[in-house]
């Protein structure tokens, strides 16, 4: 992996305190010694012991640090889960150390999905830019702030395809198609673990959720997910093979089942696949509680059944809850798990903790007390430049009718909507450590960039949501939604009458990351009502409107694209969010994101995806016909395509050329286009190369992609741009569920989205 380093972060680095240094090792990490240490351990260990070390505790409410801290002395602990201060885990790490008998280490772990003190955008829009150099960044500097706060393994990546913009989650994922998922998880697990999960600023991750938890029916979250091997094997399993395959350290188990097998009890899923076919040697992880509720999944008659399913099917460590130590040690006394089984589960505890170093160094993330920063929240700890850096590559421009946009910095501009102003909102779900407080809003970020040239005149407009149930439902757990205490038509008519007195009209509309998140599943994906009806007053004005998205899943926006003369897809984007955002919408930077996942134009759309199957009746855009598949009632194909994207400037992508007609086998084929800026400003795109096998024994996709590549062009400059292809890029599972690669013509698709094009073709022999 090629480390892109941003000068900040080197020199964040160099800064470090002597305790940095690699330390020498007392046990060599090379798997040969390890195993020999693990083997020696396990030896002295009793069952007690063993068990113990198959329990990962969750702080909170339920087990609070004190009495963490006797379980840790009792030996009944092996992880900790959810505390992110050096004070906190040195205390527990203390306790491991000094009072219990074999003084095995802990190891401690969080949700660092996209960022830990510095929130960088959802990954869903991480996968927007379509950059992995700019991953491998986001990457780095997030295991080095999670190393620095003592962590040692990240919940992370997620890297669970999805086509089913309902479900919450999609905000933590990288989109709809295997081939970028993969990409994007390889290099998530790469930078963040470095050269070795022992490394001072490096964490080990724990891909999730296995398997094809983005699949679940409905879109509900916890669901049901039932497909065809076929599927399952091509477009699932791949991003999480792609993870271990850089060396991920572990797996968390997904909640769902599987073609009616509980992932947490699907020996095929953790053994078969996982350990026999891929030779998986890390950790296998439970999701939270899930080992309980085999119970409510019907697979298990009571806790010990459950407990028995989970360990024998493969699972190592449970999650938060106390059934391994508590029946474990019974179902061993009976004969219904063995010992040996036992040692297995512990064996994989012990030599991810061997691999993180912590046997040589069991403070090694924590570093000497004297150097705990004195405030944890300090504002030097965060990588400022670098997310807003990487926030305005995650941008998708949708629209820009009339180039409405880039914006001038001068005259007068109304910044509407609920979510203009507000932290909490623009750093997005899932963000670990990251302070709300330190977050730059697209109000701040727009006085910031126009410092005083332009006068901006701010208006709420309305709330998020006016529906109580929703606004309840979101603040179960958290104060995620505040609603203002005047009524909807004073807040629409202090924006109306700010859009009246301006040059034109931002409004930052779309979901609260509540909205987006975990058990957040939604069944309409239109924005909410009250921001429509602002949406539609605004629009009465006459003046011109630029829509600023901020949501973690695609919209169905058709309502809002006939509205808008411009509109600005930002996701979560971030501690930095605002900054970046106006750096967009005033030309300091050209926007070069492509969607992750293709738009609907309306929820009875779904699934709607770009490498869908053939029918036998396919719907011809060109020359409809009754008898097709397709919709009567609306517009067939998605609003807005998968790779989809503007820009500030223009491109053109000539014919694609190939180096042969013919591959043989084992060969390859190199496929090139030339890309132009034909613009006035220069600019960056991402050039897309498709693949889709025309004739073959089952029914294959219209296209799947195979390559990307983003490139930077000045205006009028070219660049060719050559894609290799190889016998790989070909292959496909059967239905005898072999990995074919089948004699044929193939179809090489290039352009700058999925839908729009060039075209050859090449025999494979």
């Amino acid at each position: 992996m090629k480390w892109i380093y941003s000068v900040s972060l080197a020199v964040t680095l160099a800064m470090q305190p002597a305790f940095a240094d690699v330390q020498p090792a007392q046990h060599p990490l090379t798997p040969q010694a390890r195993d020999a240490f693990v083997s020696d351990l396990l030896k002295k260990m009793t069952l007690d012991e063993k068990i113990g070390q198959l329990r990962l505790i969750t702080v909170g409410p339920e087990n609070t640090k004190e009495v963490i801290r006797d379980m840790i002395q009792q030996q009944q602990v092996g992880a900790i889960f959810n505390t992110v201060t050096r004070q906190d885990i040195r205390a527990m790490q203390d306790q491991a150390m000094q009072l219990s008998r074999l003084k095995i280490p802990l190891f401690f772990a969080y949700d660092v999905i996209h960022g830990q003190r510095t929130a960088f955008p959802i990954p869903l829009g991480l996968a927007a830019s379509w950059d992995l150099d700019a991953l491998a960044d986001v990457g780095r500097i997030s295991a080095y702030e999670a190393a620095d706060d003592g962590l040692n393994m990240t919940w992370a990546p997620m890297v669970d395809v999805t086509r089913e913009p309902r479900w919450g989650r999609v905000s933590e994922g990288f989109g709809e198609d295997t081939y970028l998922t993969a990409e994007m998880g390889r290099t998530l697990v790469e930078s963040m673990q470095g050269k070795s999960a022992a490394d001072r600023h490096s964490v080990m991750t724990s891909v999730k959720h296995y398997a094809a938890y983005g699949a679940v029916e409905g879109g509900r979250d916890y669901n049901t997910v039932d497909m065809s091997p076929q599927r399952l094997l091509q477009d699932y399993l791949p991003p999480y093979k792609a993870a271990l395959d850089a060396g991920s350290g572990g797996v968390m188990v997904s909640l769902n089942s599987l073609n009616g097998v509980p992932a947490t009890a699907d020996s095929w899923l953790l053994k078969d696949i996982l350990r026999d076919d891929w030779k998986f040697k890390g950790i296998t992880i439970s999701d939270h509680g899930a080992i309980k509720e085999l119970i409510k999944h019907g697979v298990a008659s009571d806790p010990e059944d459950a407990v028995r399913l989970a360990l024998k099917s493969g699972v190592n460590m449970s999650m938060n809850d106390e059934y391994y130590s508590k029946y474990l040690p019974g179902l061993v006394k009976r004969g219904e798990v063995s010992e040996q089984e036992i040692d297995d589960a512990t064996r994989h505890v012990l030599n991810v903790k061997y691999d993180m170093g912590l046997f040589n160094d069991p403070y090694s993330h924590l570093g000497a007390k004297e150097s705990d920063p004195q405030d944890t929240n300090a504002e030097s700890r965060l990588h400022r430049a670098e997310a807003r850096d990487v926030a305005r590559k995650s941008m998708v421009l949708l629209k820009n009718r009339l180039e409405t946009l880039p914006l001038k910095k001068s005259g007068t501009i109304a910044l509407v909507g609920p979510l203009a102003d507000s932290q909490n909102d623009i750093i997005g779900s899932w963000s670990a450590a990251a302070v709300s407080g330190q977050a730059v809003t697209l109000l701040q970020g727009m006085k910031n960039a126009t410092d005083g040239k332009a006068t901006i005149l701010y208006a709420k407009g309305a709330n998020v949501t006016d529906n109580k149930g929703i606004q309840d439902f979101l603040n179960l757990y958290e104060n995620a939604v505040n609603k203002d205490t005047r009524s909807a038509q004073q807040m629409l008519d202090e924006a109306v009458a700010a859009a009246k007195q301006a040059d034109v009209v931002i409004a930052a509309v779309g979901e609260a990351r509540g909205m987006a998140h975990e058990a957040s599943s939604r069944s309409d994906i239109t924005i909410p009502p009250s921001q429509v009806k602002l949406l539609d007053a605004l629009k009465a004005t006459g003046k011109p409107l630029v829509i600023v998205l901020m949501n973690g899943r695609p919209l169905a926006l058709v309502k809002e694209q006939q509205q808008a003369d411009a509109i600005l897809e930002t996701w979560f984007s971030g501690t930095e969010g605002g900054n970046a955002i106006a750096d967009v919408l005033f030309g300091d930077y050209n926007p070069s994101g492509k969607l992750p996942m293709s738009f609907p134009r309306s929820v009875g759309q779904i699934p709607i995806y770009y490498n869908h199957l053939n029918t036998g009746r396919p719907y011809n855009f060109e020359k409809p016909n009754k008898y097709t598949s397709h919709y009567y009632d609306a517009a067939n194909g998605p609003l807005f395509p998968f790779g989809y994207g503007l820009s500030y400037t223009s491109f053109k992508v000539s014919p694609v050329t190939l180096s042969a007609d013919t591959m043989p086998r084992d060969g390859t084929v190199n496929a090139s286009v030339t890309v132009t800026n034909t613009g006035k400003r220069d600019g960056a795109t991402v050039v897309q190369m498709y693949l889709r096998d025309q004739v073959a024994s089952i029914s294959r996709p219209v296209k799947e992609l195979k390559g990307f590549k983003r490139i930077m062009l000045k205006a009028g400059e070219s660049q060719t741009v050559t894609f290799p292809i190889d016998v790989d890029a070909l292959k496909f599972w059967n239905a005898r569920l072999q990995q074919v690669a089948e004699p044929g013509k193939f179809s090489v698709m290039i352009g700058l989205d999925s839908a729009d094009t060039e075209e050859a073709e090449f025999t494979y022999l």
